[in-house]
């Protein structure tokens, strides 16, 4: 079975929420990435999304777009971010991985060379939020066939397309909370819930809600609408400010228990 198809199934038999996070990796280096990676796993985190730092990221707020140019400074290529879940399994870590790219990068590796890297490297499932729903057959296709769930991002300006995204989906339906781009936020739009509610009515997947969750509140808010919660932009922030204590080996564990508590009180 999938991993992430396994992990939704073991909170929704338990009653609980699935939390996936999201980091880009390489943000601050490739080596502090797998140690987060760990990290998260310990703080209760069910399914973790790798970001590929990208230099035109569509879908990306500020936060997000600053840790993929910190990362790029680097030179931090798909390739490195696939080899990253290798290392991590290396180490022991057993979480299901998504990787969050756009088109462009898996055009310019190549569909033959992107899905054996998946699966040499354990990765379960991928986001590309610029391939449009009614242009990814091919891509969907290659998934399917290779193993891997290609996760549908329905917005709430799809409206009539819901259930068209949904009948193809695998995996779970990820439901962008609001309208824009991704970062922190202190309000939703104020049909949020029905959106939700509209999704769910049209496939038995799991649903997950992201774009704009950063606290345990709003955690427990989407929580009793849907079956899982991402959590991106808080999480890249708080990686961003621990950035000092990371690249001291005198206080690398304080910054990494930082991320990890954070992670923890988002898991409640």
């Amino acid at each position: 079975m999938n991993g992430i198809d396994a992990a939704f199934q073991k909170n929704r038999a338990a009653g609980k929420l699935t939390l996936i996070p999201f980091i880009t990796v390489g943000d601050p280096d490739l080596d502090t990435s797998v140690d987060i990676l760990r990290e998260l796993e310990r703080a209760g985190a069910d399914i973790v999304e790798l970001g590929v730092p990208y230099s035109d990221p569509l879908a990306d707020g500020p936060v997000i777009q600053a840790s993929s140019s910190r990362a790029l400074r680097h030179k931090v290529s798909i390739v490195d971010c696939i080899q990253v879940a290798g290392r991590a399994r290396e180490q022991g870590i057993g979480l299901p991985f998504i990787l969050f790219t756009y088109y462009n990068p898996v055009l310019q590796l190549g569909f033959d060379r992107f899905f054996r890297l998946l699966a040499e490297n354990d990765i379960h499932g991928a986001i590309i939020p610029d391939l449009p729903f009614e242009e990814n057959e091919e891509v969907r296709t290659l998934c399917e066939a290779n193993g891997v769930h290609l996760i549908p991002l329905v917005a709430p300006t799809s409206k009539e397309r819901i259930r068209r995204i949904t009948e193809t989906a695998q995996g779970f339906i990820y439901c962008v909370s609001s309208l824009g781009v991704t970062g922190t936020r202190t309000q939703f739009f104020g049909g949020v819930e029905e959106f939700i509610a509209d999704v769910k009515r049209s496939t038995d997947l799991p649903v997950a809600v992201g774009f704009g969750i950063s606290s345990r509140e709003q955690v427990e808010r989407f929580g009793k609408v849907c079956d899982g919660v991402v959590v991106g932009s808080a999480i890249v922030r708080t990686i961003g400010e621990a950035e000092a204590l990371l690249a001291d080996t005198g206080t690398r564990e304080q910054g990494l228990g930082r991320i990890r508590e954070f992670v923890q009180e988002l898991k409640g």
